[in-house]
């Protein structure tokens, strides 16, 4: 599905970087937004409009304008931060405030860096990218009994999740002591796993399996135009050298967890370190970034 009107008004947009002249590519690379909702939209139910509803999951893939590496970091959907227009407040309010176009503009606020592509999946997308793929091998990192699929622990380690288990452990965070930071990571390891199932040179040398795997996980996902099967095949021949070891995950530096000036539980995003991520953004430098490991402490 294509998501209609997705960027902001371009004066209040970062200005676009221009292309090499020898390569025809980004000289700052491309920054591709991930926008993930547990519910679908107030008037037709696709996730294609979701207005009035809150991002649950946020993530911003980095490709770097050579090509060699994927950086993926995820933003705590309760972080506090100016939204263009609104005052402060999560940002995950963001999309409920303004649709997609206000997201897309908070979050290029807080990089000072443009968002090239937008692509969101409902959470049930998960289940239905997942069998999509035959399964996928997740590696968890911390055991838990799930609060969705009652009687069903994950062990720490790696498992061979079907549809409908991808999708209670991509949303659990009920079982974890710091909550959505777990979530995150979890999110995170799902990611990891899909990559690692679609970066093998097997894939990426074949126009016809790039072809299959963008055919199998387009209907859960809507996205802008210029994410399209062309685009997606090009960016796939450009990423054939990438394998999962070369994707660095990592969450936007917070200093855990504090209250609002009225009273909310937020993320409180650590000022200091976001300006390193910035630079890495704004100059295609995230591999000088050395991040932490993000939790409420």
């Amino acid at each position: 599905m294509k998501l209609p009107d997705v960027f902001p008004d371009e004066a209040a947009r970062p200005t676009a970087a221009p292309a090499d002249p020898a390569s025809g590519l980004s000289t700052s690379g491309q920054n591709i937004l991930l926008l993930g909702s547990d519910t679908r939209g107030t008037n037709d139910g696709s996730i294609a409009d979701l207005s009035g509803q809150r991002s649950d999951s946020i993530m911003v893939v980095h490709v770097p304008a050579n090509r060699k590496n994927i950086y993926v970091m995820s933003i705590m959907r309760d972080s506090w931060l100016e939204i263009p227009g609104r005052g402060e407040a999560k940002i995950n309010a963001a999309m409920s405030y303004g649709g997609v176009p206000l997201a897309v503009q908070t979050i290029e606020g807080l990089l000072g860096a443009r968002i090239d592509h937008v692509a969101i999946v409902d959470f049930e997308g998960f289940k239905g990218i997942t069998d999509a793929l035959g399964g996928v091998d997740v590696d968890n990192p911390v055991g838990f009994d799930s609060s969705s699929l009652q009687g069903r622990y994950f062990a720490e380690g790696t498992h061979r999740l079907n549809g409908t288990e991808a999708l209670a452990f991509v949303r659990e965070r009920y079982a974890f002591s710091d909550g959505d930071f777990q979530r995150a990571r979890n999110q995170q390891a799902f990611i990891k796993a899909v990559l690692g199932q679609s970066l093998t040179a097997e894939t990426l040398t074949n126009p016809a399996k790039i072809s299959g795997l963008v055919g199998a996980v387009a209907p859960y996902l809507s996205v802008d135009d210029g994410l399209n099967s062309a685009y997606v095949a090009g960016l796939a021949v450009e990423l054939r050298d990438v394998r999962v070891g070369d994707v660095t995950f990592f969450t936007l530096p917070t200093t855990g967890t504090g209250t609002s000036p009225d009273g909310q539980s937020i993320v409180v995003i650590d000022q200091d370190k976001l300006k390193e991520v910035q630079q890495g953004f704004q100059t295609d430098t995230l591999d000088a970034y050395q991040p932490e490991l993000q939790t409420m402490d």
